[in-house]
């Protein structure tokens, strides 16, 4: 317990830097999944064969963007990112140039969390909304997304879990964030005591998230 206290009086500073790390790290990825991500599951399940808008080659191109991404190992796509990320960023390290990758796979991730949420929905609500006159706008705003509200914020806390085992990789490329935290000063250093006490925060941080997300699912559901 002693040596734990030590380590947190000389890398307290480091911890608060790379908590803030991770926090942009899935801010800014969790932005990306909302603002595309929601926008292409919908896609994906409006232009499918049956679908509100059936579109094969819209619907082809969207879903192979989604398992391209989702198939990819998360080193490797990063890795696969680097001009891409050199050319947005100018650098490929750094956290803002690190979590570029990480919005790929959000996007990825939560697009197909919101198409089988949407998939889960009665057929009888997009027929009915088509029986009362609704253009494809309406039914998605009038019909669809109320109905989907607390599965897509419940997704949202599913995906928001992943990221942060994703961002812990991140740390290769100069990323940052509690996982290099707990790599560069507990584990590299033989500290133990700081590493197991990093993933305890770690974990303390995933069921905040998921309790956060889970009332917060309970509360907008008013089936």
């Amino acid at each position: 317990m002693t040596g734990l206290v030590e380590s947190l009086e000389r890398r307290g500073g480091d911890l608060l830097e790379a908590l803030g790390e991770t926090g942009y790290m899935l801010l800014v990825s969790l932005a990306a999944a909302v603002v595309l991500g929601l926008p292409l599951g919908m896609l994906v399940y409006l232009t499918r064969r049956g679908g509100a808008a059936p579109n094969r080659f819209v619907w082809w191109i969207g879903n192979l963007f989604i398992n391209v991404v989702r198939s990819f190992p998360f080193l490797l796509l990063v890795v696969f990112l680097v001009p891409v990320t050199r050319l947005v960023y100018g650098t490929t390290f750094g956290t803002p140039a690190a979590t570029f990758s990480l919005c790929f796979v959000a996007v990825a991730i939560y697009a197909r969390l919101v198409e089988q949420i949407l998939r889960e929905i009665s057929p009888g609500i997009p027929r009915v909304a088509r029986m009362m006159g609704a253009t494809l706008p309406q039914t998605i705003r009038r019909f669809l997304l109320p109905e989907a509200v607390p599965g897509l914020v419940y997704a949202l806390t599913s995906a928001t879990i992943s990221l942060l085992s994703y961002s812990t990789v991140l740390g290769v490329v100069g990323g940052g964030g509690i996982g290099d935290f707990a790599l560069r000063y507990g584990y590299q250093e033989y500290d133990y005591p700081l590493m197991y006490f990093t993933i305890a925060v770690i974990l303390v941080v995933v069921l905040v998230i998921q309790s956060a997300g889970h009332r917060l699912s309970i509360r907008l559901d008013h089936r």
